[in-house]
Parts: C-alpha cells; sequence; structure tokens
C-alpha cells in the first residue's frame, strides 16, 4: 500500500493521501513522495487537472509531531529546518505546475495541512470540515502554514486564526477566501468531479499559459503587469488551437482540438 496513491480518469489525475490512521500527517516520506509525484505530472501533458485528497476521515492534520520530536537534541535544529525548507519546497511546487490543483476537503485540515489546502489553486470542502492553524496550541505557532494562508484570506481573519488557535467551519473559509465551494455531506467527490472536468474540457495549452501567468502578474506593479499579460495574451492567440476556438466561437459550434 502507497502513502501516496494516484489514479488517472481521462485528463484528471487524483493523488490521495493514504495514511488515514493518522490523519494523513506531511511525514518526510509524505513530503518526498508529494514532491516527485508532482514533479512527474509537471512533465505529464495528458494530465490536465490534477485533485488532492486524504483517506479516511481527515484531509491532513500537518507535520508528523513524533518525527519532529524524534529529532529533537543535538542535530534537532538542523533537522527542523531541512523540514520546513522541503515542505516550502512542495507547497511552492504546486502553483508552479501547469495543472491546476484541487484540493478536495473533508474532516480536518490543520497547520501544515491548511497550509496544502491554501498552496493549492483551487479547493472544494464538504460542509463540517474544519480548517485551523493551532500550534498555538501546543506553543509552536504556525510560522510557516502562516505564509500560504495569509496570501489568501484577508491578514485579520488569518491572524486571529493563528494567535487564537480557533477552527473555521466550512462556510467561513469559503466567506474568508480559503476555499472555493462548500459541498454537501456526501457530495464531496461530485462536487470535486465536476470542477475538475470543467477545468480539464478548457484548452490545456491555454490553462497552463494562463495559471503561469496568474502568478507572475499577481506580484507585479499594475503597469508592469498589464505590459506582461499583454505579451502573454499575444503569444496565446498565437497558437494554432486557439485560431480553433476563435473560428468555433464565430461558427457558432464546438472547439476541435487538437
Amino acid at each position: 500500500m502507497s502513502i501516496l496513491e494516484r489514479h488517472d480518469v481521462g485528463a484528471v489525475t487524483t493523488l490521495t493521501l493514504n495514511v488515514p490512521e493518522r490523519l494523513n500527517p506531511l511525514s518526510d516520506a509524505m513530503l518526498a513522495a508529494l514532491t516527485q509525484t508532482f514533479e512527474e505530472l509537471r512533465e505529464t501533458p495528458e494530465c490536465r487537472v490534477i485533485v488532492l485528497r486524504g483517506a479516511g476521515k481527515a484531509f491532513c492534520a500537518g507535520h508528523d509531531l513524533k518525527e519532529m520530536e524524534t529529532a529533537r537534541g543535538e542535530n534537532g535544529r538542523a533537522a527542523w529546518k531541512d523540514l520546513f525548507d522541503r515542505c516550502a519546497t512542495m507547497m511552492q511546487t504546486i502553483p508552479s505546475l501547469p495543472q491546476p490543483v484541487i484540493a478536495s476537503v473533508h474532516g480536518i485540515a490543520t497547520a501544515a495541512g491548511c497550509q496544502l489546502v491554501a498552496s493549492c489553486d483551487l479547493a472544494v470542502a464538504e460542509d463540517g470540515t474544519r480548517f485551523g492553524v493551532n500550534g498555538v496550541n501546543i506553543g509552536l505557532f504556525c510560522s510557516t502554514p502562516m505564509v500560504a494562508l495569509s496570501r489568501n484570506v484577508p491578514r485579520k481573519h488569518a491572524f486571529e486564526a493563528l494567535v487564537t488557535g480557533e477552527f473555521l467551519t466550512a462556510e467561513q473559509a469559503r466567506t474568508a477566501g480559503l476555499i472555493n465551494r462548500v459541498a454537501a455531506k456526501g457530495e464531496l467527490e461530485a462536487e470535486t468531479t465536476k470542477l475538475a472536468s470543467l477545468i480539464a474540457s478548457k484548452l490545456g495549452s491555454a490553462v497552463k499559459i494562463g495559471k503561469e501567468a496568474f502568478y507572475k502578474q499577481i506580484e507585479m506593479p499594475v503597469a508592469q503587469a498589464y505590459e506582461y499579460t499583454g505579451d502573454v495574451m499575444v503569444e496565446n492567440m498565437a497558437h494554432t488551437d486557439t485560431a480553433e476556438g476563435v473560428q468555433a466561437f464565430l461558427e457558432k459550434r464546438d472547439p476541435k482540438w487538437r
């Protein structure tokens, strides 16, 4: 049994964190498996959307505290820094992928598990899911999860969650901007599949161009962003499949992508 299971259906690849008895922690092995699989999918053009989910009763409870505590001692600081660096690399890989990544969340997403949701491009959560950056409750402020969280939700919402250790409900997470959609109980897979299938039906090259441009332009001043995205649209317009899409629209028919 793999700790990270991969299942391909058409253009959608589903990755399942598969350590349900421990709430799918981001252990050393899990971080390595996610990083390797993401890099494999980067070079898999047949995959146009990635769904990330958790097995069992929760999405992800964050870092493996038992592993972290085992490292305490002479080499503790170096081991912890290495862990957080590897985790940061994995989290930053997600927005760099050509495919949109959808977190499909249930149960709980806490600490680095909440960071993982925030690092994904999109997120759907089942009603009843709880989100938290609860490290402060055990004296460990969620400083690295804070990076992704504070880039998703307004700063006062993020800071309150960080300093109180309280959970957000799925609806609060949606209102704050951490997730896109709340699925009814028992409908998470269907709602996630609907979103993934819709995205997968679009021209893959256009989505790839657009995702890269989205993350680049959002860090730029407005004038620079317009200059950059104008060039991106010129590149996109020059694609053969885009020409087919425009012609299909003008002729009121479905496009025939290559």
